[in-house]
């Protein structure tokens, strides 16, 4: 079945029984753009954030989901489950928790395929007062289009974009520009589609720093909890259109 927050929650607490660590992978942290704009959010370079956007706009042709689990609303749970939740979590390591939100879900392309969205349109307002948007879809024309994040800050404005948040595509910030980055390691390929960036290695290697050297582990269980909460709440806030 579809993972649930109940279902982190008692992974949690058994790991914590048992004495046990509980690891996450979220290898789109590890993205350079990415980071770039962790550590300006970090270091307050862009004073106080207004607003955040979120783009994904994939492809996912019907062959992706034949004679799968994907698809299903009972081993797969939606498109933000299976295709988009690394981009909330970034939504969450970069914002901070959600306090409400208003969706529109639709499916177009995939009547017959799949028994959920296959597009999203989601307005969310934080704990923290900032508000976003989230526009979602697996219906780009044969191939993924876009994995973006623009910021909008008192002192700055900063979008990492590319197909998988590869790049920076924009950025005027107050007395400091975001250097040249390295170029990351290129999207996971599934033959005929593509994934996130691949970082596993990444994840990995603070696992080893962490059981080697007791260095604190990067990504939590309890942020992993988050990202499951979060896609929980745009489903049952979420009015289902029809077409």
């Amino acid at each position: 079945m579809a993972l649930t927050s109940s279902d982190c929650r008692a992974m949690i607490a058994a790991s914590e029984k048992a004495g046990k660590s509980l690891f996450v992978v979220k290898q789109n942290r590890f993205n350079p753009p990415v980071q770039a704009v962790k550590k300006l959010l970090d270091e307050d370079r862009l004073g106080q954030v207004y607003s955040i956007q979120l783009n994904c706009f994939w492809n996912r042709d019907p062959a992706y989901y034949e004679n799968s689990w994907k698809g299903t609303m009972e081993l797969d749970g939606g498109t933000l489950f299976t295709q988009f939740s690394h981009f909330i979590d970034l939504l969450y390591w970069m914002v901070g928790d959600v306090k409400q939100v208003k969706a529109m879900l639709r499916n177009y392309a995939h009547k017959s395929i799949i028994e959920f969205e296959d597009t999203g349109v989601v307005i969310i307002e934080f704990k923290n007062g900032v508000t976003g948007t989230l526009n979602y879809t697996v219906n780009s024309h044969r191939k993924n289009m876009e994995g973006s994040i623009t910021i909008f800050g008192e002192k700055g404005t900063v979008k990492v974009g590319g197909e998988y948040l590869n790049r920076i595509d924009y950025q005027d910030i107050e007395g400091y520009s975001i250097p040249e980055l390295p170029a990351g390691k290129g999207a996971n390929q599934y033959g005929s589609y593509q994934g996130s960036m691949s970082n596993h290695d990444k994840v990995y290697a603070n696992l080893v720093k962490f059981f080697q050297n007791k260095e604190p582990v990067y990504i939590s269980s309890l942020e992993g909890m988050k990202t499951v909460e979060i896609i929980e709440t745009i489903y049952r806030e979420a009015v289902q259109l029809k077409t």
